[in-house]
Parts: C-alpha cells; structure tokens; sequence
C-alpha cells in the first residue's frame, strides 16, 4: 500500500469518526439556559479539529473487539458482561476534556486565536471562558458516566480520566515553571509532554479497553501507545509552529520562539551554541514577519534541531506501534498504526 493509499485511509476513518463525534456533541451538550455559558462551552468545538483522540478511542474499541472498522456501531460494542458499552459516549468525554485544556489554555497563554478563529476568552469575556471550560470539564465526567458499561469497569474509566486530569495540570504547571529556567534538558521536556499532552493520548486509547472489561495487559499496552504517540505528536506541533504558513496554522508561525516557550527543538539547538532567545526580535507574535522566522528556521536547521526533533517523533513511534503486538492483527489495529504515523506526517 502506497504512502497516498495510506494517508488517505486514515483520513477517511477520521473523517467519519469525526461525523459521528461533532453529531454526538450535539446530542451531549445542547445549548440550554444559561445560553451564553453553554454557547461559550461549545464554541471550540464547534470551530473545527479533526477528532484525533476520540478516533484513537473508537479504533482502539474496534481493535479490541474484533470488531472490522468498516461495520463498527460505536453505540452497540458489548462488554464482558454481555451488555452494550456506548463508546461513543467515552470518545466525547475526551474530546469535552480536549476542549477544556485549550480554552484555559490560551488563558493561560494569552493567545488571542485558536482554530483559526478568536480563542473563547476572547469571543466571550475571560469569565465566561473560565466557566465554559469548568463546564466542559464536569459535563465530560457526566458524560463517561453513562456508558452502560459494567460497573467495575465504568468506575474505573473514570478514575483513569480523573488521574489523566490531574497529570495534565501538572504537566501545564511544569510548563510554566520552564519560563524561568533556563537549565531545562531535553528528558525534561519529555516529561512535561507527557504530563500535559500525551497522556490524554493514553487515556484515549486506553479508555475502550477498560469499558469492555479487557485484561490488564491489553490495557496497559494501549495506554503506553497513546503515550508515545502523543508525545510523538507534540514534537510534530512544535516542528509546524516553525514550518506551516500562519494562515494554515490558525496563529502567527513561530509563536512558540517569540513567546520564549521552550520545545525539544529550541533545547537541542541551545546544546548547539545557538542563541535561541535572539533568533526573533519581537515581543509579541504579532509583531513578528515572516521573514524573521524563516532566518530562525534557518538557524535551527544548520544546527540540526529540527532534524533532531522529527527523528525522535520517527522513535517514539515505532515504539508506540510495538505495543499495539497484544491486540489480534486486523483492520483497526493496522489503522492504529497507521495513524501513529499519520501523527507525525501531518499537516496543520
């Protein structure tokens, strides 16, 4: 199969994936009185992504099951128990919590775009933002709560996307303290990714697997590939900061480097001798050309810190895929593979 009939397999399975999550959002959180609150609760989701993490959770359901992913009903997958597991209901979950991340997120950040649309913050007020995620945040555990599955086993998809929480503020916390440090190392870094970003990629995948009652080792094994993959797919990220034009990325192209955020790129090229804090000379991203990231870009590619980045997101993923050796060998788990690889290839 060629890299083209590859990509485009993956697409399609996100795409209709996406469909089935964007209408089930619809159906979880109606807007309803308050109508501003709920409006700014939705407004993210409603500006567009592409639903990677909840077709990591259907696909991983699949692969469990047995299920072909050409037939799968994500509402009528049957547990241990021999009652029916809305999945579905989980794939929202972890988009809601996606939600929730980015709108304190650009909070946070003071980023004024997300999507290529004006963060919540700033479509709304930063009140309004606060409790748009708060409520994203409680209603994604309302959702997961309704699943069907066997009551063991519900309680603990729970309690894993309850520690997932958790982990994810610190991992934001540890992002923070790096802006005043300038002694990070690249293993550091690595933490922190997994703190703030790939462990909703474990819960993810993990997550159907609990549902459905699987053992400890097929578990254990997708919650390590959605580990690896995503801390895979936060290097990706930070390599399209420095490379995808700024009107395909939604914000100003190398934004990370003038807000002064450290990436495993920006730590190898300081191991390098480059001086990484003069590669812009802009205070905010707005101010920022083209031409000044493309010179930075430059540097960073002499002192091979972009190549650096992309061959451990290549490493991380082929041992994401080891892992997926537990699961029997079909359609879905082909396409859990190829997606780990469609993490790292991809466009904006």
């Amino acid at each position: 199969m060629t890299t083209e009939t590859t990509e485009a397999r993956v697409l399609e399975a996100i795409r209709e994936r996406r469909d089935l999550v964007n209408a089930a959002v619809d159906e979880e959180l109606p807007v309803q009185p308050p109508e501003r609150l709920y409006e700014a609760s939705r407004y993210i989701l409603e500006a567009g992504g592409k639903r990677l993490r909840p077709t990591v959770t259907t696909l991983a359901a699949e692969a469990v099951a047995g299920i072909d992913p050409m037939t799968a009903d994500f509402r009528e997958f049957t547990g241990l128990d021999g009652e029916p597991v809305d999945v579905l209901r989980a794939a929202v979950s972890i988009e809601v919590i996606q939600s929730f991340t980015l709108i304190h997120d650009d909070i946070m950040d003071e980023d004024d775009l997300r999507r290529g649309v004006p963060a919540v913050h700033e479509q709304y007020d930063t009140s309004t933002a606060i409790l748009a995620g708060d409520t994203l945040y409680s209603k994604a555990f309302e959702i997961l709560s309704e699943t069907g599955a066997d009551p063991a086993d519900g309680l603990e998809a729970i309690r894993l996307l309850a520690s997932t929480c958790t982990e994810i503020c610190e991992g934001q916390s540890l992002d923070v303290s790096f802006e005043s440090r300038s002694d990070i190392d690249p293993e550091e870094y690595l933490e922190m990714v997994e703190l703030k970003t790939a462990v909703l990629y474990g819960a993810a995948a993990a997550m159907s697997a609990v549902l459905l009652g699987a053992d400890d080792e097929v578990v254990d094994a997708l919650y390590q590939y959605g580990i690896d993959s995503g801390r895979a797919f936060q290097i990706q990220d930070d390599v399209l900061d420095l490379t995808v034009p700024s009107d395909e990325l939604g914000k100003q192209r190398g934004s990370d480097l003038v807000e002064g955020k450290e990436t495993l790129i920006t730590l190898h090229a300081r191991q390098a001798g480059v001086d990484v804090n003069n590669l812009v000379d802009a205070d905010t991203p707005a101010e920022v050309t083209e031409a000044e990231v493309d010179d930075a870009v430059a540097a960073l590619e002499e002192a091979g810190s972009i190549t650096y980045a992309r061959e451990t997101a290549e490493e991380l993923t082929a041992r994401s895929k080891e892992h997926l050796q537990v699961l029997p060998e079909g359609g879905s788990r082909s396409l859990l593979e190829d997606l780990a690889d469609y993490l790292i290839t991809r466009g904006y």
